[in-house]
């Protein structure tokens, strides 16, 4: 398939390609200019990446070429076994569950899983889960608590699947029901997300004791097109919606909402997967050793607290001394 390139990326693929290009050439009177174009491709990539908008960053999140659940899981992970089913209904593809060794630890991977061609995002539903997606989720999250294993979650989803059929078979009861579950659940819970995290398609692998957002991520309680079709009726204005959601890393940080942000390769995840796992695996690492050292009822503490500290606010009034 050919590679998608976003109109910001266009300058730098361009002068990637001239770079290519001389160095097939290899004619030594070229490497003086090959340097030059070195250099402005450098200063092309500090401007694009260093000031990205929440819409920028919002296409990075979603492009085809970006890791999804399963490209870390090969990249962090050994002898992963993958379970299959939801004990009630059907197997669902949009959602991966497993077990697996992460760097000598035993721990249970639960994600959401894209597509990359066409017959494979059909077979994904895109990355959208049904209710058999969130019950299979639970059913993996439910052993690791058996067998006293960390649950890592992978969140890439645009949404729940809002189809007939899913809402026929309980939609809105399978993702409360783990989100119950998960806030109780008697295991350390690490959420990473890698991609889109949308609405509560994310939410329903997403309660945790540590939550952490790649860079180029975003999360959201809908997508921005979404909101400016309610909010303003309009659809396209979608990225002035993404800038007053407030789904980037760097804001969700600052609400407190995420626990880390993670670096990605300069130029997005899509661009070094090897490099992009790498640096996933050491704070996945890194949290986990924190998370699994605590007391379990320390742990269950410190998660309600989080959740319960979200969406806190002070109102000051200015009142006149009378």
């Amino acid at each position: 398939m050919p590679r998608e390139v976003l109109d910001f990326e266009r300058p730098i693929v361009e002068l990637e390609e001239a770079i290519a290009e001389l160095k097939q050439a290899g004619d030594p009177e070229y490497k003086d200019r090959i340097q030059a174009y070195h250099k402005r491709l450098n200063r092309l990539y500090t401007e694009t990446f260093s000031n990205l908008s929440a819409w920028q960053r919002t296409r990075l999140a979603r492009h085809k070429d970006r890791p999804y659940t399963l490209d870390y899981i090969s990249q962090t992970t050994s002898k992963f076994v993958e379970l299959h089913g939801d004990r009630y209904f059907r197997d669902d593809p949009a959602v991966v569950a497993g077990l697996a060794v992460f760097r000598g630890r035993n721990v249970v991977v639960v994600g959401q899983q894209k597509g990359r061609d066409v017959s494979e995002r059909i077979f994904r539903n895109f990355g959208m889960p049904n209710p058999e997606g969130y019950r299979k989720a639970l059913r993996a999250m439910k052993l690791a608590e058996k067998f006293k294993k960390p649950v890592v979650c992978f969140v890439d989803t645009p949404a729940a699947y809002p189809g007939i059929g899913a809402e026929e078979r309980g939609q809105a009861e399978a993702i409360a029901r783990n989100l119950y579950e998960m806030s109780i659940l008697r295991t350390p819970i690490l959420v990473v997300v890698t991609g889109e995290g949308g609405s509560g398609g994310a939410l329903g692998i997403g309660v945790g004791d540590r939550i952490l957002m790649q860079e180029n991520a975003i999360y959201s309680v809908i997508p921005p097109e979404g909101c400016a079709a309610i909010l303003f009726r309009d659809g396209k204005r979608g990225p002035e919606a993404a800038e007053a959601l407030k789904i980037t890393s760097l804001e969700l940080k600052r609400l407190r909402i995420i626990d880390e942000i993670v670096k990605e390769p300069l130029g997005g995840a899509h661009r070094d997967f090897a490099l992009a796992a790498s640096i996933l695996g050491d704070r996945i690492q890194s949290s986990l050793d924190e998370l699994c050292s605590l007391d379990l009822d320390e742990l269950l503490d410190g998660r309600f607290k989080k959740f319960r500290a979200m969406g806190c606010f002070i109102e000051r009034t200015n009142k006149k001394k009378s």
